[in-house]
């Protein structure tokens, strides 16, 4: 999923807590004023990154015929590996390698950008709900210039007294999942019954988020709404939930302390200002290149991202840059 704000903000990100923190959710609208708006939990002043997971949206259940769906047209990403998460509808991926997958609810897609990829994400004519999360993860500093590639892998369920597990990354309830990844990290979703009460064995190095998509839950003790964000940090072995009395819909995720401070604006993952601006420069000028003298796509037209096969849409200029230098904060 492309950032669609018009005027996106400089994120400057670095980890570090002792204490459980329960994180609201903002809410920001995406294309226009028929567009969707999605709950962001990850970045936000008070917490950056859970592990290497930099970037969380998560939206619906959303009436397509009123928010027009899913709808987003080439754009570009370095730096980073996007990871698609639905529990209502279907998305169509296409990017720049040439894939075109479709995302279906329990399935995870994760897109490597490393280097430099573009892609597309539209809802198809059936989907009527859309309902799900996207995912950033932020690449480290031996990884960020990789080939760009992708993943799909469908999790199988593992059930247990009151609960239905999908792990779709890393390690979870004695369930591993294929998909490598260039850090440590965790994936996972949770289905509670009522009232049910779960003990997971996790990684004590490893800090956690537990995002609530239906219900409610407690988490290491704290009380968590739905759309709320619970950030529990590393030193425990074992993360207990206990839903309340509607059951709970979740996910967990988690990876280790990143380590890197980075800087975030638009789709791009950097280490610095400069980095950053190039990267735009870069994708501005595949844009421009792309385009004929009516205006209307070329694309033969190629670039440092690539094109994205088979798709019509005219990609997405990159918005301006704010007018003071991107820091960078460690």
């Amino acid at each position: 999923m492309s950032n669609l704000e018009e005027r996106p903000d400089e994120v400057t990100c670095a980890a570090g807590s002792t204490t459980v923190e329960v994180v609201a959710p903002r809410l920001v609208p995406l294309g226009g004023p028929r567009g969707m708006t999605v709950r962001r939990t990850l970045p936000q002043r008070g917490r950056s990154l859970i592990g290497a997971w930099c970037f969380l949206d998560h939206y619906g259940p959303d009436d397509v015929a009123s928010t027009g769906g899913m709808v987003v047209a080439p754009h570009p990403h370095t730096g980073l590996q996007t990871a698609s998460w639905l529990f209502t509808g279907e998305v169509q991926h296409r990017d720049s390698l040439g894939t075109a997958a479709m995302v279906r609810p329990g399935e995870l897609n994760l897109m490597t950008a490393g280097r430099g990829i573009s892609h597309s994400e539209v809802s198809p004519p059936g989907t009527t709900t859309l309902h799900g999360a996207q995912l950033w993860v932020a690449l480290p500093d031996g990884a960020r210039f990789v080939d760009p590639a992708f993943d799909h892998h469908a999790p199988a369920p593992r059930t247990g007294d009151g609960w239905v597990a999908r792990v779709f990354l890393g390690s979870l309830l004695g369930e591993t999942s294929p998909v490598s990844t260039h850090t440590p990290l965790l994936g996972a979703e949770l289905l509670l019954e009522p009232g049910a009460r779960l003990d997971l064995d996790v990684d004590p190095s490893f800090e956690h988020g537990v995002l609530v998509d239906t219900g409610s839950v407690h988490a290491a003790g704290e009380a968590v709404e739905a759309h709320e964000l619970a950030y529990v940090p590393p030193g425990a072995g074992v993360l207990a939930l206990h839903a309340g009395a509607e059951g709970a819909r979740l996910l967990v995720l988690g990876g280790p302390p990143f380590g890197e401070a980075i800087v975030m604006w638009w789709n791009f993952v950097g280490r610095d200002h400069d980095e950053v601006v190039a990267h735009r420069a870069a994708w501005q000028a595949q844009v421009e290149a792309g385009a004929g003298a009516d205006g209307s796509p070329d694309h033969a037209v190629g670039g440092p991202f690539g094109v994205v096969p088979g798709e019509s849409l005219a990609p997405i200029p990159a918005p301006d840059l704010p007018r003071v230098r991107l820091r960078e904060r460690r």
